[in-house]
């Protein structure tokens, strides 16, 4: 028997955060059975370890409906269930994306926190023909974006459509064409839309559908967070070194928090939580 794991990720309690499933030796399974867990388990993901050597693991993920190059809440919540049983460290883990190396630590307030290195971010201007039908599908007009925050695809080993909201109330009412925002982002390749209202130039508040998974909405996105990060920072509204929050799920009633480093001399980014076990 494969014990699946349930953890919460970007929280301390397990009503908020992201739910994640865990399997922590996989070597046994087929890419099918993975899936048909992960299906049968709900989440927006659930991460597959195949213990390679001492504290390093290849690393699987899944949607219920496709297997997923990197998945930060995942990352996080599988990191956090290792650290409860080989204790604090660095573990290395093999994606689909390239090396994750994740370092575990005991906080303060007796949990763990996790904190991954994702893969290098890139970024780049989505085209008005990219970025039209999206809106579409939200039922957003352009006047719903803030001008100050161009309209991008991020990467951090998937890719993700970066949009601003022009103000909190905007983003706080998400209620958009399912169907036809899986199918623009299925055709392109996007994992999420990552959509976001600054708070301040270091604090923002975050949604990130992600219909291509089966999933209408995501409460915390660690490879969005990460592609975020290296968005902000390659607009130059962002120094190396500088430290991120980001608030997601809080709209949808599982708040998290997501917190975010820029590597300085490093295209790669800090992605940092906690994880819960959910009973």
């Amino acid at each position: 028997m494969n014990e699946v794991l349930r953890y919460a990720a970007f929280t301390t309690t397990p009503a908020g955060g992201n739910p994640a499933g865990v399997v922590l030796d996989a070597r046994n399974l087929s890419d099918a059975e993975m899936l048909a867990i992960a299906a049968e388990l709900g989440y927006s993901e659930t991460a597959f370890l195949h213990p390679t050597d001492e504290r390093q693991y290849r690393i699987q993920y899944f949607s219920p409906l496709a297997e997923v190059a990197f998945c930060g809440h995942a990352t996080i919540a599988a990191s956090v269930a290792l650290g409860e049983r080989i204790g604090p460290g660095t573990v290395n883990l093999a994606t689909q994306a390239g090396p994750v190396p994740v370092e575990i630590a005991a906080d303060p307030a007796g949990g763990i926190t996790a904190t991954l290195t994702s893969p290098p971010t890139s970024t780049r201007p989505a085209s008005e023909e990219e970025v039209r039908p999206v809106l579409a599908a939200l039922g957003w007009s352009a006047d719903d974006l803030d001008p100050a925050y161009p309209a991008h695809v991020a990467n951090a080993g998937n890719d993700h459509l970066v949009l601003a909201a022009a103000g909190r109330g905007r983003l706080a009412d998400l209620d958009y064409d399912f169907e036809a925002l899986g199918k623009i982002m299925a055709d392109l390749g996007w994992t999420t839309v990552h959509l976001f209202w600054p708070e301040s130039p270091t604090v923002f508040h975050a949604r990130d559908p992600f219909p291509p998974g089966g999933v209408v909405e995501d409460p915390a996105t660690g490879a969005a967070a990460a592609a975020f990060t290296g968005y902000l920072r390659a607009l130059g509204r962002l120094e190396d070194g500088a430290v991120l929050t980001i608030h997601q799920g809080v709209d949808m009633g599982r708040p998290s928090l997501l917190t975010c480093n820029a590597i300085a001399g490093d295209s790669r980014v800090k992605v940092s939580g906690t994880a819960v076990p959910i009973q």
